[in-house]
């Protein structure tokens, strides 16, 4: 039987003990500032049932569900006929009942559902695990990825939205990230500006093709707009407010001049003054608060203030995400919950981190010390030690004695472990053991206990 050479489906990644090191990082600083804002961990399964997902997506996304086969003879219950029509899309529909999760928000406006007496509302929740999309893979764009997401349902409260603010200026600061903008926008304004130029049906095409500004320029957005239905005229109208410039509090002033006409442009507006009123109350540290017109994120279910988040420290795309959504849950028979939430770009927060050498040279270490020993009787002599360091909380290894002494400090260096303890006959009869800091090739003869409190502090 010929061999098959080791590989891994495309779109998906392994991870090095250096890069999980890293990548735990990232997520424990984002988790402990969700808990610091009063949000709990929850998880939910891998698989949903395939009802669960579909439809939720559009038509694109439903194309993206990574589908399960059914377990056992699941061409039994196949559709023949769409089988010998070759008919993939109803094939499927008979011997796959279960997907992979495309995102986690589907997942958890099910969840909230099927626990809605359990919960005590509003119910603050944050989950960070992996979702899957049958995707073309490219640079940046994966089959598995993790998503970092806290979201908040059965509150109104625009103190959720001025929260989230602070959660991204927080946890991104934390992390190292000097010079990032949360951009905010609401969905309300945009559906203004498409009923003063009399196209509120094209809410959506507006929406797509100005969403696009960054990439395709004014020209390209015109031009798509064009296509949609938009006459030259609408868009004499639809241009001074897309290039629309100034502070927040200038760019709000002209809005309400334009949307003068517009009830629910002028409620958009309001509710953004309303979270620009909270953050007065608090200082951000690193982030820039920035209204954009433009901004309209892709998914269709938001209906309130929307964010995104980019560096300014490297070319980058978003690395954060979220909105305002009413009536989520509806699509699981729940209706009348709102909800907002946000997202973390995690894989991208990282790469923006590798390129600035944000990564604390801590965070390669995974033990502190490790023991070398020449021979059993070392060996005997540095078990209690060695249970006495991991008592105290400290990361340590005893390298498997009859090793050269090089191999054993080549071990040390490929971990980056910071200090060896080098245990010989010498160190067995006097009791003081060779304390060698791998960094700076110091090294001294101390005790156990003097090593312990050079290892604690």
């Amino acid at each position: 039987m010929a061999s098959v050479k080791p590989s891994v489906p495309k779109g998906m990644r392994d991870f090095s003990p250096a890069e999980m090191v890293k990548r735990n990082y990232i997520f424990d600083t984002i988790k402990s500032v969700f808990r610091k804002y009063g949000y709990q961990q929850i998880e939910t399964p891998t698989m949903e049932n395939l009802t669960t997902l579909m439809g939720k997506y559009g038509d694109e996304g439903d194309k993206l569900i990574f589908k399960v086969l059914n377990s056992g003879d699941y061409l039994a219950k196949a559709d023949a006929q769409a089988l010998a029509d070759r008919n993939s899309q109803k094939a499927t529909a008979g011997i796959s009942e279960k997907a992979l999760r495309y995102d986690l928000t589907v997942p958890f406006a099910r969840y909230v559902v099927q626990h809605q007496n359990e919960i005590i509302f509003p119910f603050k929740r944050f989950q960070v695990q992996p979702v899957w999309r049958a995707d073309r893979p490219q640079k940046g764009r994966y089959r598995e990825f993790y998503q970092c997401d806290a979201d908040v349902v059965g509150s109104d409260s625009l103190l959720n939205e001025a929260e989230f603010v602070l959660i991204y200026d927080e946890a991104l600061s934390l992390l190292g990230l000097k010079d990032f903008s949360i951009k905010i926008n609401n969905r309300k304004i945009l559906s203004g500006i498409a009923e003063i130029i009399g196209k509120p049906e094209l809410i959506v095409d507006m929406t797509v093709a100005i969403d696009k500004l960054d990439k395709i320029g004014m020209d390209g957005v015109v031009a798509e707009l064009l296509t949609k239905g938009f006459t030259q005229q609408d868009i004499d109208r639809l241009e001074p407010v897309i290039l629309l410039e100034g502070s927040n509090a200038e760019k709000i002033e002209k809005l309400k001049d334009v949307l003068a006409a517009s009830p629910i442009g002028l409620k958009g507006i309001e509710e953004l003054e309303t979270i620009f009123a909270y953050l007065q109350s608090f200082t951000l540290q690193k982030a820039t608060l920035e209204l954009d017109i433009t901004l309209a994120r892709g998914l269709n279910y938001y209906t309130g203030a929307i964010f995104e988040v980019k560096t300014n420290e490297v070319a980058m795309g978003s690395i954060g995400g979220g909105g305002r959504y009413d009536d989520l849950t509806s699509m699981f028979g729940l209706k009348g919950l709102t909800g907002a939430g946000i997202s973390f770009g995690a894989d991208r927060i990282y790469d923006v981190m590798e390129e600035l050498q944000l990564f604390p040279q801590a965070s390669n270490q995974t033990t502190k010390a490790l023991i070398c020993t020449f021979d059993k009787e070392g060996e005997t002599f540095a078990l209690p030690l060695l249970q006495q360091l991991r008592n105290n909380n400290i990361n340590a290894e005893l390298y498997p004695a009859g090793a050269k002494i090089k191999k054993q400090f080549d071990y040390a260096n490929n971990k980056n472990i910071p200090y060896v303890i080098v245990i010989g006959s010498d160190e067995v009869q006097t009791g003081q053991l060779t304390f060698k800091d791998m960094q700076t090739g110091d090294q001294q003869k101390l005790d156990s206990s003097a090593i312990m409190e050079r290892l604690k502090a």
